[in-house]
């Protein structure tokens, strides 16, 4: 009777153990800063994204991010591709800075992506270090974000609606 039990129980044991795989959050779409939802810290939301658009697939999420222009210019669109191995993204930003970027996930729920950006003015090196924390909670995308630099700390939590 034993092995007869066994014999039912064990193929199952073993096809579960197989297809378990993390169900993590899908932050696919098209989100709009919710302002009254947010707080945009002491910079008041002067570089956070107005707009975020997201295509998550397998092992990887492309970001597109929309910001204010500076100076009441027109708004600039960054789009970068992550993968969730924690391999680093380099990119160039604003002035010819240098980017680099990791994104793994914390828990299936939470990803976590970390940015060092280096840039060079009048013969000076500035790094500024962010950690941006992703979050999907009642149809809301919630990043907060932290950056430290040379002026100092700044927090940002940034909701976004679809």
């Amino acid at each position: 009777m034993k092995k007869f039990l066994f014999s039912l129980l064990a193929p199952a044991a073993l096809l579960v153990s197989f297809t378990y795989l993390p169900d993590h959050s899908n932050f696919s779409g098209d989100w709009k800063l919710n302002e009254g939802k947010s707080d945009l810290g002491q910079f008041g939301g002067r570089f956070t994204p107005t707009a975020i658009k997201v295509d998550q697939k397998g092992d990887a999420i492309t970001i597109s991010r929309t910001r204010p222009g500076f100076n009441g210019g027109d708004p600039t669109t960054t789009t970068l591709t992550y993968t969730f191995d924690g391999k680093t993204t380099e990119s160039t930003g604003f002035g010819n800075s240098k980017m680099s970027s990791t994104a793994k996930w914390s828990d299936d729920q939470t990803l976590v992506i970390n940015s060092t950006t280096t840039m060079e003015r009048d013969g000076q090196t500035n790094t500024f270090n962010g950690t941006e924390t992703w979050t999907l909670k009642d149809g809301s995308l919630t990043i907060n974000s932290v950056t430290t630099s040379p002026r100092g700390e700044n927090k940002v939590k940034a909701v976004y609606d679809k």
